[in-house]
């Protein structure tokens, strides 16, 4: 019998009304100030520093809504921007060089609706206010620090083939400095095979001869893409410890980096965070002297050693001789040590770095290996209740582990407490560093309340079009009308759904995309009535006018929504930020306005009109 769906469509057109009333209910409930604390380095917050926090919230009269566990992070809510403020205030001194205090905004989700995973959407910069920053990196220092790392190659392959030379040093370009031409010609021979990066020409300077190494053009536009793609990875890494939502981290042009912020309410912290720089070094532990105390209690150390200070306090002895950088690390990884079966990272070097490696650790098995932590970041601090810029330089062992054996370019570091803490190691060798020092050369806050402006005017946009669109069809097309209305309507619930469950970024360009997607959806029902009402003319009956109406439209409404799709995947493809937001949400608003404009209104004119005996359609 025509026109009657068979029950499973049915169930399947439910479930989705279910799925998208649920999972865009998220969006409804609003946001609470709060504050995210996030340990620092490769620190873990226990149960003793969680009370602590809430006793020194409580001394100071400070309400606060909850405290939750959230990964390894800590999550205040407050009921208002006054008491996180004045939160931020008071943990600030208690946490320092531990914790992250950062500022944001989160969810006020219901438990049971996170329990199914239903998260609201994120909002873009435009919609929920926050900072914004374009940074400029000094390429110049890139270039500069990889000269200095060929120079350090230099002298060591020298040293190895055993040619004399009588000094090396780096100027705008290397110059290596020699006693006579033939150990000049065996270095110019050697170095032109192995350090194929380098170009080399030989000169004459008040009689010595010399060899000149400039840095080859390719090679020093590997390094600027090396030290920018680095530098991504490294800020993107400093974000996360900001706990902020949706953040856009991106190049601009061959030197720049754009990096929004939504909902974070603090510039002063964020540039303070991302504009750290930081760097890795491996040291050897001096085992000659056993009692590290009483160095510590004269205030001197040996010669050619140093103390520095593990992070529970703890003293350690290490020679002044840097033998690996974080620089010549490829990639590190977590994981368990095969043998013990604890916590360890494995850590892959460069060939450089693995050949240094390979020649120290065969003569120095047994010996004990330091891995220093070394970050220096400028702070913003109240002196006399005016802020004032304080540069701090943090040095600390993160690990000290036993030479088990010949170390080449792959090894690992063990003797960690916990996987958390290996995890944490792992992040921090592999980005914990700034390729190349970055400046803040553009700045703009945007408050929350123009945010809420554009989120207003955005809503309002849909509203009024939405209605407008009803309005029309509901006179023009009567009963059909109404559920096409309806249908339109459970559209818009499941495109917001849809940005929900994949948690996607919606801005001002994306609420235009829903704009758009409601006038394309309609379109879709104006094409079946507009057939219906053709095959109604041409003295068809209701019934089979309806089922011809839905057939003959549907290639027509295909072929328009699948050219549309395509248009918004190559946006998607090619375009970025806000250009992708808008090509996300036309894309979801098309499969959806699919989905109800055909499955949706037929299945709702089957149940009215469907099996029954119908001489006229209110259409």
């Amino acid at each position: 019998m025509l026109n009657q769906y068979p029950a499973w469509k049915y169930v399947i057109i439910v479930a989705v009304l279910i799925f998208g009333a649920l999972y865009s209910l998220p969006n409804f409930y609003g946001k609470d100030p709060a504050l995210v604390i996030s340990p620092l380095r490769a620190n873990e917050m226990n149960k003793e520093q969680v009370t602590n926090i809430k006793q020194s919230l409580d001394q100071a009269t400070i309400a606060y809504k909850s405290v939750e566990r959230v990964g390894e992070k800590l999550l205040l809510r407050f009921d208002n921007t006054e008491n996180q403020l004045k939160a931020t205030d008071k943990l600030n001194p208690l946490l320092e060089n531990k914790f992250i205090v950062a500022q944001t905004l989160t969810p006020s989700t219901p438990d049971w609706l996170r329990a199914i995973h239903g998260r609201p959407m994120y909002l873009g910069l435009d919609l929920q206010g926050g900072i914004h920053f374009l940074m400029d990196v000094d390429m110049d220092a890139a270039i500069k620090k990889e000269k200095q790392r060929f120079v350090g190659e230099i002298k060591t392959s020298l040293r190895d083939k055993t040619i004399r030379h009588a000094g090396v040093n780096l100027d705008q370009d290397i110059s290596i400095r020699f006693r006579d031409t033939e150990a000049r010609a065996k270095a110019l021979s050697f170095l032109s095979s192995k350090l194929r990066d380098l170009q080399f020409s030989e000169t004459e300077s008040n009689g010595d001869p010399y060899l000149q190494a400039v840095l080859r053009e390719e090679a020093a536009v590997q390094v600027r893409k090396a030290a920018l793609t680095q530098n991504i990875t490294t800020l993107r890494n400093r974000v996360n410890e900001l706990g902020v939502a949706g953040p856009v981290i991106q190049q601009n042009g061959n030197r720049r980096i754009i990096v929004q912020l939504p909902g974070v309410q603090n510039p002063d912290e964020a540039k303070d965070i991302l504009g750290a720089t930081a760097t890795l070094e491996v040291r050897l532990v001096d085992e000659r002297n056993l009692s590290v105390g009483e160095f510590v209690e004269k205030g001197r150390a040996p010669p050619g050693t140093r103390i520095y200070y593990e992070r529970n306090g703890n003293p350690v002895l290490l020679r002044k001789e840097v033998i690996l950088t974080g620089e010549s690390i490829t990639h590190a990884s977590s994981g368990f040590d095969s043998r013990s079966n604890k916590p360890a990272v494995t850590i892959n070097l460069d060939s450089r770095g693995g050949s240094r490696f390979d020649n120290f650790t065969k003569d120095h098995v047994r010996d004990s290996l330091a891995v220093v932590y070394i970050e220096s970041k400028v702070k913003t601090k109240l002196v006399d209740g005016k802020p004032v810029k304080v540069r701090e330089k943090i040095e600390e062992v993160i690990n000290v582990a036993v030479i088990q054996e010949r170390l080449g370019r792959r090894f690992q570091i063990t003797g960690l407490d916990s996987p958390v803490e290996a995890r944490n190691l792992a992040i921090l060798l592999r980005a914990g560093a700034l390729a190349a020092p970055i400046e803040i050369i553009e700045e703009r806050t945007i408050g929350p309340s123009l945010g809420q402006d554009s989120i207003d005017q955005g809503f309002n946009s849909v509203v009024i079009g939405f209605i407008l669109v009803l309005i029309f069809m509901a006179l023009y097309y009567k009963t059909f009308g109404i559920i096409a209305n309806v249908a339109l309507f459970l559209n818009l619930v499941i495109i917001v759904a849809l940005l929900s469950l994949l948690q996607a970024t919606l801005t001002l360009p994306g609420i235009a995309g829903i704009v758009l997607t409601v006038g394309m959806a309609v379109d879709a029902n104006v094409l079946i009535f507009e057939r219906i009402r053709e095959e109604i003319r041409v003295g068809n009956s209701p019934q089979a006018s309806i089922h011809s109406g839905y057939e003959k439209a549907f290639s027509t409404i295909a072929d328009a929504n699948i050219t549309t799709l395509i248009a918004a995947v190559v946006l998607f493809s090619f375009g970025s930020g806000p250009i992708k937001g808008f090509a996300v949400t036309l894309s979801l608003g098309i499969l959806a306005s699919m989905f109800t404009a055909i499955m949706g209104t037929r299945a709702v004119i089957n149940l009215i009109y469907g099996g029954k005996k119908v001489k006229k359609l209110s259409i």
